[in-house]
């Protein structure tokens, strides 16, 4: 299972009412932190299958709900869990952080 890519419209539906966690990576790709991010995040995705989904949301096409979450810089990486936030991770500091947060779902 490969990183999710959704939308303001779908981020109720595939995130706040998701089954299993869902780490949400708030991005934009002119961002040189979160191309840093990418593979870490996609091989969390691998390590993770079942446990957790990760999701990436586009801030530039997507503004609505990184205003709603009052996301102020990316990336920011914020985990959700039964519809709520239980986490954030704000910048880019390698794998440890990103486990630490999966590992609070």
């Amino acid at each position: 299972m490969a990183i999710v890519d959704i939308t303001d419209n779908e981020f109720d539906e595939k995130v706040l009412k998701s089954k299993i966690p869902v780490l949400v990576d708030l991005f934009a790709v002119w961002c040189g932190p979160c191309k840093l991010a990418e593979p870490v995040l996609e091989e969390l995705s691998e390590e993770n299958k079942g446990k957790v989904i990760i999701a990436k949301l586009d801030v530039d096409k997507n503004p609505d709900t990184a205003q709603t979450l009052g996301v102020m810089s990316i990336p920011t990486t914020i985990l959700f869990k039964d519809g709520k936030e239980i986490g954030r991770q704000v910048g880019f500091a390698g794998k440890k952080p990103f486990e630490d947060l999966i590992n609070e779902a």
